[in-house]
């Protein structure tokens, strides 16, 4: 499979809806049902299972369809590797990030790092940090933005912030304005946390097995806008980030707790080798960080 066949069956094996991939893919429905017909008496073995209208890929169609992902990533990571051969000036980055990072260092990289390069382009996708880990091991990211580092072989990493990790309470609550607190303090509380998967989630759960407790968690979310939007409302409290600008209606509360920050830093595959643009966006990164460390 190259190309175009690659493009339709991972796209069938994204969504595993043939109206769907038809739609995306500007191609009849019939005419994708006989492509991926012929490819299953190629393979000799069924690649979904058919429940009437609905498709689920099986085992066989699992692991064909890991094969296929990884290769459609290397197919594009040769066609960007030409394009920059043909017009250095000109390239694609394609970058993963948290949630949180959208509202503020996404935005600051991205806008000082254009004003120097260019017609260099973005590609942006924001998840989980074990989403956005596994993009960047399985090709279908050059780099990402991440907290905290990640434990998985294969990756290159550097530390660009470092964050302070605080309490946040509704702006009324009995804790508001005190100095600092201990997480162990808090066994009775209830807590906001993020689903597992997320960075802050693992570090939230880091910080309450150092402290010897167990939390309540009554909300969890993908998303720390919403944490901060449930502890304003009265819901609970949360261990979030602190940012330069916090939303309205939470308070802070520092963290005594050893370990109650995050590192913030950018990830890439350390046996791939990067296009030019990637890596001259890289470059800036770290030497943005250099910069504010010096500040």
């Amino acid at each position: 499979m190259l190309g175009a066949d690659l493009e339709w069956f991972t796209t069938l094996a994204e969504t595993e809806n043939v109206s769907v991939a038809a739609a995306r893919l500007h191609l009849a429905q019939p005419t994708l049902s006989r492509m991926l017909a012929r490819l299953e008496q190629r393979l000799g073995v069924p690649l979904f299972d058919r429940h009437g209208k609905r498709i689920r890929l099986n085992d066989y169609g699992r692991l064909y369809y890991e094969h296929a992902r990884r290769a459609r990533a290397e197919l594009h990571a040769g066609e960007q590797a030409v394009a920059d051969r043909v017009n250095p000036a000109k390239g694609v980055v394609r970058l993963s990030f948290l949630h949180s990072f959208g509202g503020g260092l996404v935005p600051q990289l991205i806008g000082e790092f254009r004003r120097g390069s260019g017609r260099i382009d973005f590609t942006l996708f924001q998840g989980a940090a074990e989403v956005i880990t596994r993009q960047v091991l399985d090709g279908e990211a050059d780099l990402a933005l991440v907290s905290p580092r990640p434990g998985e072989p294969g990756i290159g990493w550097r530390t660009l912030l470092n964050q302070p990790v605080v309490l946040a309470v509704p702006a009324d609550h009995r804790l508001a304005g005190q100095r600092q607190i201990r997480l162990a303090e808090l066994a009775d509380a209830e807590f906001i946390a993020m689903h597992p998967g997320f960075g802050m989630r693992r570090i939230f759960d880091e910080l309450c097995a150092a402290a010897g407790m167990q939390p309540r968690i009554a909300f969890e979310t993908s998303d720390l806008v919403t944490v901060c939007g449930l502890v304003a409302a009265g819901l609970g409290i949360g261990v979030v980030p602190l940012e330069e600008s916090m939303p309205p209606g939470i308070a802070v509360v520092p963290l005594s707790d050893a370990e109650a920050s995050r590192d913030v830093g950018l990830i890439w595959s350390a046996t791939a080798t990067p296009p030019e643009a990637v890596r001259r966006f890289r470059d800036f990164a770290i030497e943005w960080a250099a910069r504010r460390h010096a500040w």
